[in-house]
């Protein structure tokens, strides 16, 4: 695959950007090379391409700054989940056993239907048309919300979150999640509305977003990354690193801006957003 840099650095911007918007990043990465044309078109119609196990890649650098915004959160999850299994039950440790069952199903699903979902994920129709579902997924689960308000700290989203999210609720919001394996629907939009649609505040729902996204993508990325490290995709590497620096740098900022949106704001301009493209996509690759 040839890959440029100005691709890879606009491949590894709209990553970034779109990775924890709720406005799917894996739609984008088809939509974008096939309203582009020419070179970037061959992208998702080469079967031989190696621009899905790229995008991927561009992942791990997404989930790296995830982690970054959230390190100090997740060093008291993962302690606190540790004495769990020491008997010493906590709140963080209970939201970190919630996440663990959360991200089973959308593993277990990844893995199964990995070959027909890569078919899938070349057709830009079908990813406008799943970006359209996007849409109105994130309305309806506004508009079935029930308006609770959190405070802004982060114990009280444990507690919210711990209270709210029972083992049967962070399986069902993991099975949410995995409708994102259809390239359109957003992870961080699904499972936000999962969270609202189970009683959360928006704060506490996207929290739990975020933190659920990161073993996901994490994992992805790990499980792809080999398939990059081969002498034909050599000439990637350069490419590839700048596309993941921007990626980090623009998945940074688009989840600090995220924090504070949602504290007080909504879905829907998403929402709006998400219908525009898809049906305006639909009609593009019909």
């Amino acid at each position: 695959m040839n890959l440029t840099y100005p691709q890879a650095i606009i491949t590894g911007f709209v990553q970034g950007i779109t990775e924890l918007f709720p406005i799917s990043s894996l739609g984008h990465a088809v939509l974008v090379p096939a309203w582009i044309g020419g070179s970037w078109k061959t992208f998702t119609t080469d079967p031989d391409s190696a621009y899905l196990s790229i995008t991927v890649a561009l992942h791990f650098a997404s989930a790296l700054a995830l982690f970054w915004v959230f390190r100090f959160r997740w060093i008291h999850l993962i302690s606190g989940g540790l004495q769990v299994l020491a008997k010493r039950p906590s709140v963080g440790g209970s939201v970190f056993w919630r996440i663990v069952i959360g991200t089973i199903p959308v593993a277990a699903l990844g893995f199964i239907f990995e070959k027909p979902l890569r078919t899938l994920f070349s057709k830009p129709l079908a990813s406008a048309c799943f970006l359209t579902i996007n849409g109105i997924i994130l309305i309806v689960a506004e508009r079935a919300s029930r308006k609770a308000k959190s405070e802004a700290t982060e114990e009280l989203e444990n507690i919210e979150i711990a209270r709210r999210v029972s083992v049967p609720v962070a399986i069902s919001i993991g099975f949410a999640q995995a409708l994102a394996l259809f390239s359109g629907i957003s992870r961080f939009g699904i499972t936000m509305s999962a969270g609202l649609f189970r009683g959360l505040s928006h704060r506490a729902a996207s929290d739990f977003a975020f933190l659920l996204a990161l073993p996901v993508i994490l994992g992805a990325s790990i499980v792809k990354l080999p398939e990059l490290f081969t002498p034909e995709n050599a000439d990637l590497a350069g490419p590839l690193l700048a596309g993941s620096i921007v990626s980090f740098i623009s998945t940074y900022a688009s989840v600090t801006f995220l924090i504070r949106y949602f504290k007080s704001r909504t879905l829907y301009p998403f929402a709006i957003y998400c219908l525009i493209l898809g049906i305006v996509s639909v009609i593009r690759f019909i």
